[in-house]
């Protein structure tokens, strides 16, 4: 049974979710991650298989379907 970590909600609904990690001061992004989302507050959960999945294709640098460049922004920067 579903419990949300955050919202303690008990409903749930599965979706393919995306994912920017930084491992060894890169970022990489994953995209069609499988995940349990909270329908009360959103929050994604993933099962322990789909975490040690991540965790093989992120150091695997030959498994990268495409390399891409992102803008970076640093809120300390920003005036308020």
């Amino acid at each position: 049974m579903f419990t949300c970590a955050v919202c303690h909600g008990e409903a749930s609904r599965d979706e393919l979710v995306e994912e920017v990690f930084k491992i060894d001061g890169r970022y990489v992004l994953v995209e069609s991650i499988p995940a349990a989302v909270c329908v009360r507050c959103g929050e994604q959960s993933f099962s322990r298989e789909t975490v040690e999945r991540v965790r093989l294709l992120v150091n695997d640098d030959t498994c990268a379907a495409e390399s891409i460049s992102m803008q970076v922004f640093d809120l300390a920067l920003f005036p308020s």
